[in-house]
């Protein structure tokens, strides 16, 4: 709430299903828990450093623990089937799976209790994989027992625990893609066909982002202007498809299904949307070298975007200022994989830049095979398919020269003419000079400046610059703003191929969320005591998602936690000074059993 707005007089979430009040969260005396233990020994990646016979015989001695089993893969349809057997058989109230990391497998194991008719909110999962016989391979004992506390830590917590049901909220069947480049304008296309409607912006004054820059595109030889000209056709002739350009998002509200934007468009006009996902396909920058760096600035030194623009220029022999080249040398990762101690952040890889050189260099071979070109590169990664561009480099005499971080190549104009100078490792570390018509830095990407845009959608930055997902591999688009996507290089190094196969997958992300109308959310999310709760405002600052407000209860004010907004990271909870806020799952009455289990001899 800013300053000066008067406090809302009830809740906003009228499409969520309500939280109970703290009173009624109080945990289920022990004596009346049935609790189930599953050991997993996950084909030996726990047996062999854990004695999970062991740690079954002692959790067992739990009074709360009715049941101790151990499995050979607990994942296993046939694990599951005994763990369904398991619930029904001994009427289970809630379970205890100790195995892998909750990443994993949380989804498949309270899918597990659904079946078998027990709330998947009454099941804990035990980490003894990662924390225990991984961490611990040169100690079996020491491994064994963390396991057991873990496990008893665990038991702890789900006799603290009690059913949730997850929460819904309505979704408005509109998209907001942010970036007109080809991942931006690939997804609005795929959306559409899903009969999704879809608000374009581009906050440049054309589409295209930095694929219509280059003449041609890796590895099938197609024209990038061409290649944005006709999507950019095509999204003029879809009806649900709205394109802006020259304009950005200036102002985000409310939340997954629901979001209220405001995007301001070339006219300076601002004009409000409303949206069920948000996809940012915000693109990149290319790096621009500092003054001096390789020569950059001397005349004959381009960069690898600069080249692109020389070689689309036209065909017959390449030249530069109307002069003849004759010899072209490459001088690889520059602005990429930079020493960490540089503190620049960019020690990644650009990934594209070594295929996209090599398929100029069988170019200019192509237009001249009298042009003499050498590579001095640190390595060569044409991964995959993209080797071929490499190997055709080299049958059409391109010369590849090895020189390490240590010793790289400089770059000088000497009697009117550029000279290069690097020490080559494939030579047995010999200095090699090479007289040049042009240098080319093969420049790598950099994060896009987009630090209002950042604030707008309270997204995470990774330490490269780039927007982060929540996981590489199992949530690859997701942010931690439910909700809202990444694709393309907004959120790293890609090449066309793999911006375009990202955005698709955020595609069928969201249209997996909007198509069906609505979207269930976890329930884990902060409660608010109103008895307790003075409203101090702390919470409301501890809060990075927005989802607290002040709201009048009765003769005071309180806090009120909207659980649509709420990500249950608990900030709140340690800032309340009365103690009045707690996480669903996560009670302060379970966090302390879980420390009194650990804390056992």
């Amino acid at each position: 709430m800013t300053e000066g707005t008067p406090p809302r007089t009830e809740p906003t979430s009228p499409t969520a299903a309500p939280i109970p009040p703290a009173a009624a969260a109080g945990p289920t005396p022990p004596e009346r828990r049935r609790v189930g233990v599953f050991i997993c020994q996950c084909g030996g990646n726990i047996s062999d450093f854990v004695d999970t016979e062991k740690v079954r015989q002692e959790v067992s001695k739990d009074p709360s623990v009715v049941t101790a089993e151990v499995h050979m893969f607990a994942c296993s349809d046939a694990g599951q089937q005994c763990i369904v057997k398991a619930i029904q058989d001994k009427q289970l109230d809630g379970i205890v799976v100790a195995s892998c990391s909750p990443k994993l497998h949380t989804t498949t194991f309270r899918n597990a209790a659904q079946r078998a008719g027990l709330n998947p909110y009454e099941y804990t999962q035990a980490n003894i994989r990662e924390q225990c016989s991984w961490a611990h391979t040169h100690d079996r004992e020491a491994a064994t027992e963390k396991a057991l506390t873990i496990a008893e830590a665990a038991v702890a917590h789900t006799v603290g625990s009690r059913p949730l049901e997850r929460l819904r909220t309505e979704t408005t069947p509109h998209a907001l893609v942010l970036g007109a480049g080809v991942a931006g304008l690939r997804a609005a296309l795929a959306l559409s066909d899903m009969g999704i409607s879809v608000h374009l912006v581009e906050r440049a004054a054309t589409a295209g982002g930095q694929v219509a820059r280059w003449a041609r595109l890796f590895p099938n030889d197609r024209s990038g202007p061409e290649l944005v000209a006709r999507l950019l056709e095509e999204v003029r002739t879809r009806q649900n498809v709205v394109l802006f350009t020259g304009a950005e998002i200036v102002a985000k509200d409310g939340h997954i299904g629901d979001f209220s934007v405001q995007v301001r468009t070339a006219d300076g006009s601002v004009v409000p949307l409303r949206v069920g996902a948000i996809v940012v396909t915000t693109g990149y920058e290319p790096y621009t070298p500092a003054p001096g760096e390789y020569g950059y600035g001397t005349e004959g030194v381009v960069t690898l975007p600069e080249f692109e623009e020389l070689l689309g220029g036209g065909d017959g022999p390449l030249t530069y200022h109307g002069r003849p080249v004759r010899t072209v040398s490459y001088v690889y990762c520059v602005g990429s994989r930079a020493d960490p101690e540089a503190g620049t952040g960019r020690t990644y890889c650009s990934r594209y830049c070594c295929s996209a050189t090599s398929y100029a260099a069988v170019r200019v071979h192509a237009r001249d095979p009298a042009v003499r070109q050498y590579h001095l590169f640190r390595d060569v990664r044409t991964y995959g398919k993209y080797e071929t561009l490499y190997e055709r480099s080299l049958k059409g005499g391109s010369l590849y020269l090895h020189f390490t971080e240590e010793a790289p190549p400089t770059v000088t104009k000497e009697d009117g003419h550029l000279l290069v100078r690097v020490r080559d490792l494939l030579t047995g570390g010999e200095t090699v000079e090479i007289p040049s018509d042009l240098v080319v830095l093969v420049t790598g990407m950099v994060p896009r400046e987009n630090a209002h845009l950042t604030e707008v959608l309270k997204l995470p930055i990774g330490k490269e610059g780039f927007y982060n997902e929540i996981h590489q591999k199992l949530r690859p688009v997701e942010t931690v703003v439910d909700g809202v996507f990444v694709a393309g290089t907004a959120q790293g190094p890609k090449n066309v191929a793999e911006s375009v196969a990202s955005a698709l997958a955020a595609t069928s992300k969201t249209a997996g969320l909007l198509l069906k109308g609505y979207v269930d959310l976890e329930p884990l999310v902060a409660r608010v005591d109103a008895d307790a709760c003075t409203w101090c405002g702390a919470c409301l600052a501890a809060c990075p998602y927005g989802a607290v407000e002040e709201v009048e209860h009765g003769a005071k004010h309180i806090a009120h936690v909207s659980p649509i907004l709420c990500k249950g990271e608990g900030a709140c909870v340690p800032e309340c000074a009365a103690q009045a806020i707690d996480v669903e799952g996560y009670t302060n009455e379970q966090v302390r059993s879980m420390i009194d289990a650990l804390a056992e001899e």
